[in-house]
C-alpha cells in the first residue's frame, strides 16, 4: 500500500535525483576499475578484482615517493576499462612529462592537459567541467598536484612583494572539494590527488597530509607513502613502497600495503603476494630462503622449491594461488 506521505514528498521535491531510497542508484554497489596491479585494487576496494571508483583519492608522500606513477596506473586501469574514456589532468607541477604517460602505456590522444596557476583556476575550470559532465561520460580525473599548488592571493602577494604568510590557500583548496564532491559521486567520476606531507613536531612524528581538511573530509581514500630500498647484497636495485592507509571507505585504516619497483623491471605486478600469502598460509616456507605453494584442498606443500625472486612477476605461479579462497582471505584480512 502506497505511503500518501511519501507520495507528497516526491511530489513536492525540486531536486531531479530524488528518489525512494529503496529504488535510489546513488547507493548502488560502486563500479570499480581495475588497476591490474592486485595490491593497489586492494588498497582501493579491499578485493583485488576491485579499483578505482568514483570519489576522492589522495595519494601523498614526499617527493621521488613514486606518486604520479601509481597515479597513472590507475588512470590507466580507468581508460583500459573504458574503450571511450578521458583523463582530464590538472598540472601545476609539470613533473610527469609524455614520456612517463608512455611508460604507463597510456593513450596520450585519449587524455585531457590542462596546465594551471593557481587554486582559483582549478576551481573555476573543475566546477564548469563536472558540471557538464553527465553520468553516462566516462571520465577521471588526475591533479598533479594538490600540495604544490599556490593560491591567487600568494601570487598577488609575491608581486606586491609583500611576504605576509597567505591564510587563505586552506580555505580556496576546501571550497574545491567541498563543490565537487558530489558531482564525483553522483556522476560516477574518479578523482585521484597528488599531495605532498610534511612531519609534525611531536616527541614522535608522524607524516601529516598538507592543504588543510578540504582534501582530508572529501576523500574517499588517503594514502601516505613510504618506502625503503631494496638491495641485491651491497647494489641498490629498487624501491619497496609502503602504502599507509590513512583513510578509507573500504579498507581497514592504518592497513599497509607494499608495492615493489626495481630499477630494471618496473612495478611488479604481483607486489606484496607474497608475505601475505605466507601468512595466510597459502604459502608456506620450510626452509629458509625457500617457498612452497601450499595444495589449498589438502594442504600439502607442492614442489618444486622456488627462491622469492621467482614469484616476482610470475603470472603462472599467482594463477594457482589467486583462487577464490585466497581472493575471499584477502578481503577478510582487509575489507572494512
Amino acid at each position: 500500500m502506497a505511503n500518501p506521505l511519501i507520495e507528497k514528498l516526491m511530489k513536492n521535491t525540486t531536486l531531479k535525483d530524488t528518489e525512494i531510497l529503496s529504488k535510489s542508484d546513488v547507493f548502488l554497489p560502486k563500479k570499480f576499475y581495475d588497476t591490474k596491479i592486485p595490491i593497489l585494487n586492494l588498497a582501493l576496494s579491499g578485493s583485488v578484482d576491485g579499483g578505482l571508483f568514483a570519489g576522492v583519492t589522495i595519494i601523498a608522500g614526499p617527493s621521488k615517493h613514486f606518486k604520479s606513477k601509481i597515479a597513472l596506473t590507475m588512470l590507466n586501469g580507468f581508460l583500459s576499462d573504458n574503450d571511450n574514456g578521458v583523463g582530464l589532468v590538472y598540472d601545476n607541477e609539470f613533473g610527469t612529462p609524455k614520456e612517463y604517460f608512455d611508460a604507463s602505456d597510456i593513450d596520450k590522444d585519449r587524455v585531457v592537459h590542462s596546465p594551471i596557476m593557481n587554486i582559483e583556476e582549478l576551481k573555476f575550470d573543475i566546477i564548469k567541467q563536472v558540471s557538464n559532465i553527465s553520468k553516462k561520460d566516462e571520465v577521471a580525473i588526475l591533479i598533479d598536484s594538490l600540495g604544490n599548488m599556490a593560491s591567487k592571493k600568494e601570487l598577488e602577494d609575491a608581486l606586491k612583494e609583500n611576504s605576509a604568510m597567505d591564510m587563505t590557500r586552506a580555505k580556496a583548496l576546501k571550497s574545491v572539494f567541498r563543490m565537487i564532491t558530489p558531482y564525483l559521486h553522483m556522476r560516477d567520476i574518479p578523482l585521484i590527488g597528488i599531495n605532498h606531507t610534511y612531519q609534525t613536531q611531536e616527541t614522535y612524528s608522524k607524516a601529516v597530509v598538507s592543504g588543510g581538511s578540504g582534501g582530508y573530509y572529501s576523500a574517499d581514500n588517503i594514502w601516505i607513502i613510504g618506502r625503503r630500498q631494496t638491495k641485491e647484497g651491497d647494489d641498490v636495485i629498487g624501491y619497496e613502497f609502503i602504502i599507509n592507509i590513512e583513510k578509507s571507505r573500504f579498507v581497514k585504516e592504518k592497513s599497509q600495503f607494499p608495492l615493489t619497483v626495481t630499477f630494471e623491471g618496473g612495478i611488479d605486478k604481483w607486489s606484496g603476494m607474497l608475505d601475505i600469502a605466507l601468512e595466510l598460509g597459502y604459502i608456506a616456507k620450510p626452509s629458509n630462503g625457500w617457498y612452497q605453494v601450499v595444495d589449498q584442498e589438502t594442504g600439502e606443500l607442492l614442489e618444486p622449491k622456488r627462491r622469492a625472486k621467482d614469484f616476482v612477476n610470475n603470472d603462472e605461479i599467482w594463477k594457482s594461488v589467486m583462487t577464490d579462497k585466497f581472493k575471499k582471505s584477502l578481503s577478510e584480512k582487509y575489507k572494512l
